[in-house]
């Protein structure tokens, strides 16, 4: 079987290939994406060449790991039908020495059903929105943790932290955002920039802009014995000096991807009206100006979420 997918050959060079995809098996699925986002972490690392060493990666390679599509072929033992709308988290499905890190920026996808979960057909393109949802969930429901009065950087992923605070009935975060075109779309919370928050007791600092340097100005805002969590993705080391967070007491915490129960519990709060992507796709492009769609999403600050529209591809 053959399929159309984005490929990255090295930095800055994207285009579409034909590709040829595993056979699949009984516990497995084969995809027709409809729907893929771009993440302007992981994959625009990738992208521009800066991501550090990284197990599996390397190019060509087919980004992407959030894609939403429809079931064309159900293996026996797989629990699926054909037509059911799913959530794919990519896959490592093609053939040749194409790299499937991610793998989810392709026309057809096969995957073990394992790994899928089922969506709402109804949610269109927010349906590829999941992994970044359930990112944000995991964030805020790791061990003994606290949910943030205070968010930096009001990109897709701190948006959805702030907007899942809200929908677990704690009071409404501040969120820092440097960039003007930024700070409008908030819902129930105050988006202001840095120099105009005068707080300096900030139980529970989350970064959601991975943004290099910013540890010491934060320890600076938190109360004794609150927390910091890294929820970005840092490509140069992580510092801080010592003296301030030894007066304080800090803590630091590192949030990484999400996992299985993050999906279900996020899959449930949206599906409840709890939690709303409304908004946060700004940008869709047709598959076939992947290029373009491309270089937008990781260069225009007006672009929060890109969405490849692959219908009518092959």
């Amino acid at each position: 079987m053959q399929t159309t997918a984005v490929i990255l050959q090295g930095a800055r060079k994207l285009g579409l290939e034909s590709l040829g995809l595993v056979s699949p098996g009984p516990d497995d699925l084969v995809v027709e994406v409809q729907h893929s986002g771009i993440s302007t972490g992981t994959e625009k690392l990738f992208w521009s060449g800066t991501m550090p060493p990284f197990p599996g990666m390397g190019y060509p390679l087919v980004p992407g790991y959030e894609a939403a599509g429809l079931v064309v072929e159900a293996g026996e033992s797989s629990g699926f039908r054909v037509g059911e709308a799913v959530f794919v988290p990519g896959a490592n499905c093609f053939t040749g020495n194409v790299r499937g890190l991610f793998g989810g920026a392709s026309r057809h996808l096969v995957t073990k059903a394992a790994r899928v979960a089922r969506i709402d057909a109804g949610m269109g393109a927010e349906g590829a929105l999941l992994a970044l949802a359930a990112t944000a969930r995991h964030a805020l429901a790791g061990f003994n943790t606290a949910l943030p009065d205070l968010i930096v950087g009001h990109g897709t992923l701190g948006r959805l932290l702030a907007r899942l605070t809200l929908a677990a009935g704690a009071p409404a975060p501040t969120v820092w955002e440097t960039n003007p075109t930024r700070r409008d779309g908030a819902t129930s919370y105050p988006v202001i920039a840095p120099e105009d928050d005068a707080r300096r007791d900030y139980r529970a600092i989350y970064d959601a802009s991975g943004a290099p340097g910013l540890l010491d100005q934060l320890v600076m805002r938190l109360q004794k014995g609150g927390e910091i969590v890294l929820a970005g993705f840092y490509t140069e080391p992580v510092a801080f000096a010592f003296p301030p967070a030894f007066m304080k007491e800090a803590r630091f915490r590192i949030a990484s991807e999400w996992a299985p129960e993050d999906l279900t519990a996020t899959r449930a709060l949206i599906e409840s009206g709890a939690l709303s992507l409304a908004g946060l796709i700004t940008h869709s492009r047709p598959a076939a100006d992947a290029a373009e769609a491309y270089e937008t999403a990781f260069t225009d600050a007006g672009c929060l979420k890109m969405i490849l529209d692959w219908k009518g591809h092959a």
